[in-house]
């Protein structure tokens, strides 16, 4: 099993990124995805995430801003990132779970400048 999260990047304040996860080893489809981040300094915290069937959940920190989505054809999850603030500096981590299974990608720095 691998998640291999990118995309992250140093960008201003009221810009834009995009994460992507690509996912391997498993049937994607059947997963609940979800995006994570943690600060320095802070607990790990749940960003988004996106069921096998489509439905979404969004902190509320984040909701309005950032779009999950997934292309099961190509085992890959998106975070799309607009308006982005100094606060959502993290590295963000993608994570696939079913059930009591559950697996962690290497993480993606995303660092946004005042």
């Amino acid at each position: 099993v691998q998640l291999q999260a990118s995309g992250g990047g140093l960008v201003q304040a009221g810009g834009s990124l995009r994460l992507s996860c690509v996912a391997s080893g498993f049937l994607f489809s059947m997963y609940d995805m979800g995006w994570y981040r943690q600060a320095p300094g802070k607990q790990r915290e749940l960003v988004a995430d996106i069921s096998g069937g489509g439905s979404t959940d969004y902190a509320s920190s984040v909701k309005g801003r950032f779009t999950i989505s997934r292309d099961n054809a190509k085992n890959t999850v998106y975070l799309q990132m607009n308006s982005l603030k100094p606060e959502d500096t993290a590295v963000y981590f993608c994570k696939r779970s079913r059930g009591t299974i559950t697996s962690w990608g290497q993480g993606t720095q995303v660092t946004v400048s005042s």
